[in-house]
C-alpha cells in the first residue's frame, strides 16, 4: 500500500484536496494524517466492497486492517458490496469554552474524511473518520433516503484488530452494572469466569467470558499506550467489547433491548463515535479532550445557574450502619404504634446539624437521602411504583428545613432513588422538579439500584441511555443540576448539557464501607477509564478509615491513607465534590479538613505531571480566574518517592505551598490516619520531593505571597 509523505500530505491540505489512491481496478484507498503528522489512518474499500481501516502511530502499525459493518434489519449484505461514490475532506481548528471544566479553553483540531458510499442493495451510508493528534475517531452516518426512514439496528461489528497482546485494565461486560474493581491482565488472559463477580453488587446482567466494558486502557510491551472508548452516545446503546484472546481482535458488542434489538432510529442518523487514543506517554491520554470535542456544543442558552458545588450529606452514616434510609429504622420493622425506632437518618433534627456544619465550614450544599416515603419496601421487589418523589417521612419537615437552609446560605440537594422503576420516575418528573423549585433545591442525585422497569431493559441499553439524557434535559428546564448514580458511564454529554454535573457509573468509595472494598490501585486507573467520559461523583474525603470504629470486629476499611483521600479531590475531576465522611470525624481533624474546604472544583488549567495506570498519578490544577494551584499525587499499594517540578507556576512570583502528606510511618492498612502538614516557600524554579506511603498520597495548596 502506498502512503503520502508528510510534505506531500501538507501540500494536499493546503490546496484543500485529498485524492483517493487505487491499487487495483476495483479497490479504493484513502489516507488522512493528524495535524502533528504522528497519526495516520489508512482506509480501504476492497474489491469485494468491504470497508476497513488501519491506524499508524509514528509510522508504526497499531491497528491492523479492521472491518466496519452496521447491520440493519431487513437489509442483508451490509458487511460488503459497498462502492464509495464521493468523499469530502475538511480541516477544523477552533477553540471553545466549557461551562465547567478542567481547563478554561479547549482546542478542537483535526482532519476529517467522509466517504459517501452505496451498497449493492441500495442502502446509502457515510463512513466518517477524524484524525487527531492523540488518536482517531470514526462513526457511521445514514442520510435520509427513500425506503429507509425508520430502521432497526440489529448489530454493530466495528473491529479493532490489535497487533499484539497488550496488558489491559478492564472490568467485565455486565449490561446492568459497571461497579467492579479493575482487573489488570494481558488480553490473552481476559476471562470473566476467573474473577470474583460478587464484591457487594446486588444485580448483575448477562455476561460472556470475553466481553468487557469500554473504555479499556492498554499498554504494549514496548510502552505504547492504547485506549478504546466511545463518544457522544445519544439515542443508541452503550458499546461493550468482545475480545478474542487468541488473535487480539476486539469487536464492538452493543447492549440489546428486551427483544434482542440494539437500536430503533430514524434517518438521518449517526452512531456514536468509536475512539482510539494512542501515545508513548500515558499523560497524553489524560490530557486529551477528544471525547468532549466529539460531542455537540452546549444546548443550554443561559448557563449562569450552572455552578460547581461542594457538599456534605446524610449518606455515609447509612453505609457505616449508624442510621438507615427507611423511617422504621430497619426494613419492615416498626413498633406497634407505627413509629420509627430512632435510627432514621433523614430527620429534621439531623438535617439541621448537617446544615449547621455546612454553613460553619463554607460548604455549598447538603445531600439528604431517605427523606421520602417508600424505603421500607424498595429494594429488589421489582415494583412499578415505590417512590413518588414528593411525600416526605413524618419526621422530615420539608418547609422548615428549606427555610433553615436558606437562612444559613446553604443549598439542599434532592435525592431521587428510582429503584429501577424508570416509567414511574418519568411520570413524576415534573411534579418532582416543581417541588425542588418550590423549596429551592438546585441539584438532584438520582439512583437506579435494581432491575430496570420496563422489564427486560438494561442499564446500558438504548432505552436507558435515552432516559438518562431526557432526565438531564427536563431538569434543565427547571435549572436543576443532575448527579446520576447507577447510570451508564458518560461519554461527554456534559458538554451538550453541562447541568449533567456528575455521575457515579463506576465503583465508588461506598464499596469500602461494606464489601472487600476498592484496591489501592483503583483510583490510579479510573482517570484512564471512567473519567475520560465525564466527571465522577466518587465521594472522597473519608477520614475514619476503618469500619471497626463503628462496630468492633468489622474488618472493612477504606484502602487508602487519609492523605490520599485529600489528593483525590485533585486527581478525580468533578465540579461536584462531596466531603463524604461524618461531620464528627472532620471535627477531629480540622487541620486536614482545611484542604477540602480550600480545594477548587472549576479550573483554568490542568497539568499532568506524571502518570502510569495502575501505579501512580500526579496532577496540578489552576483555580479558574485566580493564581492559585492545587496538586494531588496518589500511588497504589506500593510506597513511592518522587520529585515534581513547579515550572507551571507564574514566573517572578513567590508562593506558599501547604503540603498535606503521609507521615513517615503511614500505611493504608496498618496506619492510614498518620499524616503531617507543612508549609514551604517556592517559585516556578522549585522542585518538591514527595513521599507517598503504601496506598497513600499528597495534597498541596499553592497560593501567591506577592
Amino acid at each position: 500500500m502506498r502512503y503520502f509523505s508528510s510534505s506531500a500530505f501538507l501540500l494536499f491540505v493546503l490546496v484543500g484536496l485529498l485524492y483517493g489512491l487505487t491499487s487495483t481496478a476495483q479497490a479504493q484507498q484513502w489516507e488522512i494524517t493528524s495535524p502533528n503528522q504522528q497519526i495516520k489512518i489508512a482506509i480501504t474499500c476492497d474489491a469485494q466492497g468491504i470497508i476497513s481501516y488501519q491506524l499508524f502511530h509514528q509510522n508504526q502499525l497499531v491497528i491492523q486492517p479492521s472491518t466496519l459493518h452496521l447491520a440493519i434489519e431487513g437489509k442483508e449484505g451490509l458487511d460488503k458490496n459497498w462502492k464509495v461514490l464521493k468523499k469530502n475532506t475538511t480541516m477544523t481548528n477552533e477553540t471553545w469554552k466549557p461551562v465547567l471544566g478542567e481547563q478554561a479553553e479547549i482546542r478542537d483540531h483535526f482532519y476529517e474524511i467522509i466517504l459517501h458510499a452505496e451498497n449493492a442493495n441500495g442502502v446509502k451510508m457515510d463512513f466518517q473518520f477524524r484524525a487527531y493528534n492523540e488518536g482517531m475517531a470514526f462513526r457511521y452516518h445514514l442520510p435520509k433516503q427513500e425506503n429507509l426512514n425508520y430502521l432497526v439496528v440489529t448489530a454493530e461489528h466495528s473491529s479493532f484488530n490489535l497487533t499484539q497482546d497488550y496488558k489491559a485494565f478492564w472490568i467485565p461486560g455486565d449490561f446492568d452494572s459497571n461497579e467492579y474493581a479493575y482487573n489488570e491482565t494481558m488480553l490473552s488472559e481476559i476471562d470473566t469466569r476467573n474473577i470474583d463477580l460478587n464484591n457487594g453488587i446486588g444485580f448483575k446482567g448477562p455476561m460472556t467470558p470475553h466481553r468487557i466494558q469500554s473504555p479499556v486502557m492498554m499498554k504494549s510491551k514496548e510502552g505504547l499506550y492504547l485506549n478504546l472508548f466511545e463518544a457522544a452516545v445519544v439515542n443508541y446503546p452503550v458499546m461493550h467489547l468482545e475480545v478474542n484472546p487468541k488473535t487480539f481482535q476486539i469487536t464492538s458488542a452493543l447492549v440489546p433491548d428486551a427483544l434482542g434489538k440494539m437500536a430503533y432510529v430514524q434517518t438521518p442518523f449517526h452512531t456514536p463515535w468509536r475512539t482510539i487514543m494512542v501515545s508513548k506517554d500515558a499523560r497524553d491520554i489524560l490530557k486529551s479532550r477528544l471525547i468532549l470535542n466529539l460531542n455537540e456544543p452546549c444546548a443550554i442558552a443561559e448557563t449562569s445557574w450552572i455552578k460547581p458545588m461542594k457538599y456534605v450529606g446524610i449518606w455515609w452514616e447509612m453505609h457505616v450502619g449508624k442510621s438507615t434510609w427507611d423511617y422504621a429504622g430497619s426494613q419492615n420493622a416498626q413498633n406497634q404504634s407505627g413509629e420509627g425506632h430512632g435510627k432514621h437518618g433523614a430527620t429534621t433534627e439531623n438535617t439541621m446539624k448537617y446544615i449547621d456544619f455546612a454553613a460553619k465550614h463554607g460548604m455549598d450544599g447538603v445531600l439528604i437521602e431517605g427523606w421520602n416515603v417508600g424505603w421500607e419496601d424498595w429494594f429488589g421487589n421489582w415494583k412499578d411504583k415505590v417512590f413518588d418523589f414528593q411525600t416526605p417521612y413524618p419526621d422530615f419537615d420539608l418547609p422548615k428545613l428549606s427555610a433553615y437552609a436558606k437562612s444559613k446560605n446553604v443549598k439542599l440537594i434532592m435525592h431521587h432513588e428510582t429503584s429501577g422503576s424508570v416509567t414511574n420516575y418519568e411520570r413524576h418528573f415534573h411534579p418532582a422538579f416543581q417541588l425542588m423549585q418550590q423549596y429551592g433545591y438546585p441539584a438532584v442525585k438520582t439512583g437506579y439500584v435494581g432491575r430496570i422497569i420496563p422489564r427486560g431493559e438494561w442499564h446500558d441499553g438504548q432505552y436507558m441511555v435515552n432516559h438518562f439524557h431526557w432526565t438531564v434535559e427536563e431538569a434543565a428546564k427547571y435549572q436543576v443540576l443532575v448527579n446520576s448514580h447507577e447510570s451508564h458511564r458518560p461519554t461527554g454529554y456534559h458538554r451538550t448539557y453541562p447541568n449533567y454535573i456528575a455521575a457515579e457509573a463506576a465503583r465508588g468509595n461506598e464499596f469500602n464501607a461494606w464489601s472487600v472494598g476498592n484496591p489501592p490501585s483503583h483510583e490510579t486507573i479510573l482517570p484512564f477509564t471512567r473519567l475520560l467520559g465525564g466527571p465522577m461523583d466518587y465521594t472522597p474525603g473519608i477520614f475514619e478509615i476503618k469500619m471497626s470504629a463503628y462496630a468492633p470486629g468489622k474488618k472493612e476499611q477504606v484502602h487508602t491513607t487519609l492523605a490520599k483521600q485529600l489528593a483525590l479531590y485533585v486527581t478525580m475531576y468533578s465540579p461536584l465534590q462531596m466531603a463524604a465522611d461524618l461531620p464528627e470525624n472532620y471535627e477531629k481533624h480540622l487541620d486536614a479538613f482545611q484542604f477540602i474546604k480550600d480545594v477548587t472544583m472549576d479550573w483554568d488549567q490542568t497539568e499532568i505531571l506524571e502518570a502510569e495506570p495502575g501505579d501512580y498519578l500526579t496532577i496540578a490544577r489552576k483555580t479558574k480566574g485566580k493564581d492559585e494551584w492545587f496538586v494531588g499525587a496518589i500511588t497504589d499499594e506500593n510506597a513511592r518517592n518522587t520529585e515534581i517540578s513547579l515550572a507551571f507556576l507564574s514566573p517572578n512570583k513567590k508562593y506558599k505551598a501547604i503540603i498535606y502528606q503521609d507521615a513517615s510511618n503511614a500505611h493504608w492498612e496498618s496506619n492510614p490516619k498518620a499524616y503531617e502538614i507543612k508549609t514551604v516557600r517556592v517559585n516556578h524554579k522549585s522542585k518538591l520531593k514527595l513521599r507517598l506511603a503504601a496506598g497513600g498520597g499528597t495534597a498541596i495548596h499553592l497560593v501567591t505571597e506577592d
